[in-house]
């Protein structure tokens, strides 16, 4: 097994039809395949930003009908690389759709899926309001896939702030965590990269978070810098906030092992009671 490969992580300015998002993904990953890219990576909701609710339920497919995933098959064969579609609307009731992501093998079978666990549901100090629980039904299974290079767990945007998560992940094996992302302006600017490279410091793995961009449908506006964060949490990519492309890093999966070396914190963790609410009050003094 080899050690380095590769990683294009694709950032995308999602609008509310699938076609140009489709098109644009598959001439990026082309792109990135030139570049050198042998895994390519797209962000959260990569085939659609629908202006709505209604929108968003109207223009999910069932897995087997959508084309954004017969779309990265396709290219993953043609271009002969793994590939992790960030997200996909899936419709899996009639109100609510699957927020899922899946890994492609270069010969285009799908290797694993998951759906996103936690559910995005705000209201930012700006005004913006988010339901996701409304519109996309939660996951309930974690998931690890195999690729050529290591094992990597699967997750999606709001799960990065659960670190739980990331650790139960680590356990299971994984050396590698995906994060797509359609991060919002405020959330990006005051946590992005501090959660990405605590996750990747925290479980000693690395982080691939491609992540979407800009303005899109329903005056929604997301952060950007897609990034790939190193097991001992240097960002080693950041596309920045200045539009969709992609960018691409050299990974060392030794790296993995010379961190959780360093710092062997995963294998230092202990059961414990409570947390209970607890005082204390020490012994009036003698006279």
């Amino acid at each position: 097994m080899s050690t380095r490969f590769t990683v294009g992580l694709i950032q995308v300015n999602a609008t509310n039809e699938l076609a140009p998002n489709i098109a644009f993904i598959e001439e990026q990953t082309r792109r990135a395949r030139d570049a050198g890219a042998q895994f390519v990576m797209t962000p959260e909701n990569s085939t659609l930003i629908g202006a709505n609710r209604g929108e968003t339920l109207a223009k999910a497919l069932p897995e087997e009908e959508h084309p954004g995933l017969a779309s990265a098959r396709a290219i993953a064969r043609e271009c002969s690389v793994w590939f992790l579609v960030g997200s996909i609307h899936v419709k899996v009731e009639p109100e609510r759709n699957a927020n899922r992501s899946y890994l492609v093998a270069p010969d285009g079978g799908i290797v694993a899926s998951y759906d996103k666990i936690h559910m995005f549901d705000v209201q930012l100090a700006g005004g913006e309001t988010y339901r996701e629980s409304s519109t996309f039904r939660p996951g309930d299974q974690a998931v690890i896939a195999e690729t050529p290079w290591g094992k990597l767990g699967m997750t999606i945007c709001y799960d990065l702030r659960f670190p739980y998560l990331y650790r139960a992940l680590a356990h299971g094996g994984a050396e590698m965590l995906s994060i797509p992302s359609s991060f919002t302006v405020p959330t990006g600017r005051a946590h992005w990269h501090t959660l990405m490279r605590a996750r990747a410091i925290e479980t000693g793995c690395y982080v691939f978070a491609p992540a979407q961009v800009g303005s899109h449908a329903g005056n929604r506006k997301t952060y950007g810098h897609s990034v790939v964060v190193a097991p001992w949490g240097e960002v080693i990519a950041d596309a920045g906030d200045g539009g969709p492309g992609f960018v691409t890093a050299e990974i060392d999966m030794a790296k993995v092992a010379e961190a959780r070396q360093a710092v062997p914190s995963l294998t230092h963790d202990r059961s414990y009671g409570g947390p209970i609410l607890r005082t204390y009050a020490l012994p009036k003094a003698a006279e």
